[in-house]
């Protein structure tokens, strides 16, 4: 079976087929040829791999970012960071990388992330004299920490996928994503003064009281959403509806932005965004479901365990390998179906399971900004209007950066483990040793 999967998969990418379909065609094939009384069984695992209420936050973060975008509170955030980081030469590249970062703590997804900023953005920097090309390279790649910082539609997935604490995971990726971010804006800063870009970035700023002034109920949504989460107030799927009601709230009523005709088209537009990221996962909870059964999960986890003697080995080997997957299977899709084969080898090895989600999830983000089927390339060219292929050469240096921070991430565990260790502490040993009480017996 899982050898008929396999090549109907790989014909189907040749014929440029969607991954989702792809995937959904390779386990009807591989299930109608091997045992064609079980074709009932399709259904039943696409709708199970979709029947998880930790999924419900999926279409409300998507939702979210989409009211955000519209209420204006992504120009506000970008005229927040502007304020910050814009004064000094490449501040308008810090500037993106910063608004991602902030916009992340909310939206959970990088394509949303690309269009709400990358509008107001990538004009801006072509206007200041940035190459076309570098500035959509730049979103593209700053939109990535869309899946990193919390909340983030992949760690739901993994947690889901390898039954992780999603609290733990959100929680666990305020590091790396801050890691990620901050190495960025270094970047772009130091690439500007070489090349002698932005030194006019800080016309037109405004003051960071102004900004702050402005911005200042577009700022709490992050915070009502993260500290309720990390509060306990409510869970990450609860914050996802909370986020839809504040942003729709702040762009109704307070800022004025979202009319009821926005709204509507904000639905139709969230709606198909949400229906095409749950077909990928139905179509991959199947996938991974006929995988499991036909035993290939502990077959991968034994070759792993035979040929990768040490963590150290066994990261690298993963880490090389989930780059390559994420060039050419959308994350979403690579999630469902690897978490629940690598997560067990990775605990086999000693490595944290959140950690090792962490791990997945930045290397996996990688795909959405390399080449072929990167999801953020096509948004960002699409938004600043050039083809694909212009974007390849500027997107070079960025990925390296990503990687090396990934390297970090990867083997300094307590980057990614240090607050979930405090938020979540572990529970203490039992104490195992003589009694203590009284003497029981004769004296």
């Amino acid at each position: 079976m899982s050898v008929t999967m396999l090549v109907t998969m790989l014909l189907c990418f040749a014929f440029s087929v969607s991954v989702a379909v792809s995937i959904g065609l390779a386990s009807i094939a591989g299930t109608a040829m091997t045992d064609p009384d079980k074709l009932i069984t399709v259904p039943k695992e696409m709708f199970t791999a979709i029947d998880k209420f930790p999924l419900a936050a999926v279409p409300f973060f998507i939702l979210a970012g989409n009211l955000m975008e519209t209420g204006g509170i992504s120009r506000r955030l970008v005229e927040f960071a502007k304020s910050l980081v814009g004064g000094v030469q490449g501040g308008l590249p810090m500037t993106c990388v910063l608004t991602c970062m902030i916009f992340a703590a909310v939206s959970g997804s990088s394509v949303a992330t690309t269009f709400a900023i990358g509008a107001i953005l990538i004009p801006a920097l072509v206007r200041h004299g940035y190459p076309t090309n570098y500035a959509a390279a730049l979103q593209a790649t700053s939109a990535e920490l869309g899946v990193v910082i919390p909340p983030s539609i992949p760690m739901i997935l993994y947690g889901v996928s390898a039954e992780v604490s999603i609290g733990e995971l959100f929680i666990s990726g305020l590091g790396p994503g801050l890691l990620i971010g901050g190495a960025l804006m270094l970047f772009v800063h130091l690439q500007c003064r070489r090349n002698g870009w932005g030194r006019n970035d800080g016309d037109g700023r405004l003051r960071v009281v102004t900004a702050t002034r402005q911005a200042g109920w577009a700022l709490m949504m992050p915070v009502i959403i993260l500290g309720g989460i990390y509060g306990g107030f409510f869970t990450p799927t609860e914050a996802s509806v909370v986020a839809v009601f504040y942003a729709l709230a702040v762009g109704m009523f307070v800022y004025r932005e979202t009319s009821v005709a926005d709204v509507i088209a904000v639905l139709k537009k969230s709606v198909i965004n949400s229906a095409v990221i749950m077909f990928i996962i139905a179509n991959a909870g199947l996938f991974a479901f006929l995988l499991t059964r036909a035993g290939v999960p502990d077959a991968i986890g034994q070759f792993l365990k035979d040929t990768l003697h040490t963590p150290f080995l066994f990261l690298l080997g993963v880490n090389a390998a989930l780059f390559v997957i994420g060039m050419f299977i959308e994350t979403s899709a690579s999630i469902i179906v690897l978490a629940p084969i690598l997560a067990p080898v990775a605990q086999h090895f000693g490595v944290d399971p959140v950690h090792f989600g962490i791990v997945m999830v930045v290397n996996l983000a990688l795909g959405m900004v390399t080449p072929p089927f990167g999801v953020n390339l096509f948004a960002a060219c699409t938004v600043a209007g050039i083809p694909v292929e212009r974007i390849v050469r500027r997107l070079v240096p960025f990925v390296l950066v990503v990687l090396a921070c990934l390297m970090i991430i990867t083997y300094v565990p307590t980057i990614s483990l240090g607050l979930r260790d405090l938020a979540y502490p572990p529970a203490p040993a039992p104490v195992i040793g003589p009694s203590i009480g009284p003497a029981i017996g004769p004296q």
